[in-house]
């Protein structure tokens, strides 16, 4: 990992909110040190307008986003996979070569909460900073200096947070 930037993958069901989210705000702050990506084991196929305007209130670019299947990095080498949503969690990930670090972050969906527009957009703002204070503290880790039992320990207290 040291040679290289760290490939993070965020994972949710439906790669249509939160893992799209997580994924723009790391490319966003780790540009220098990460590479960020997204997908869903059943992708919704669009990118929820919420996660796009909420973003967007942040100053974070969206880019070219899209809803994609996990599948589509079966390929690729990950360093870590982050699963953000439970029921990602709990299913079977597909193998990714190079033997990722795995971690779930329990974040809540706030597209599924029932409430007003004006409710749902401060629950998006509240999804977002979340995600944003733990990829801050995943950047901040000292990745070459840690051996892969203390960076599982540092993301497990990340997923705390």
């Amino acid at each position: 990992m040291e040679n290289h930037k760290i490939r993070v993958l965020f994972l949710c069901t439906g790669n249509c909110y939160r893992s799209q989210m997580a994924e723009a705000i790391l490319r966003h702050l780790g540009r220098d040190r990460f590479e960020a990506f997204s997908a869903g084991s059943r992708p919704a196929g669009f990118v929820h307008p919420l996660a796009i305007q909420t973003l967007e209130e942040m100053g974070i670019p969206v880019g070219e986003a899209r809803s994609k299947s996990w599948d589509e990095f079966a390929y690729y080498r990950m360093d870590l996979v982050i699963t953000l949503c439970d029921s990602a969690a709990k299913e079977s990930c597909p193998i990714w070569p190079g033997a990722p670090l795995r971690v779930h972050w329990p974040v809540a969906d706030a597209i599924s909460a029932v409430a007003d527009e004006t409710e749902l957009r401060e629950l998006s703002r509240q999804v977002a900073a979340r995600l944003q204070e733990k990829i801050r503290r995943l950047i901040r880790m000292d990745w070459p200096n840690m051996n892969q039992k203390h960076r599982c320990r540092r993301l497990e207290q990340i997923a705390r947070l």
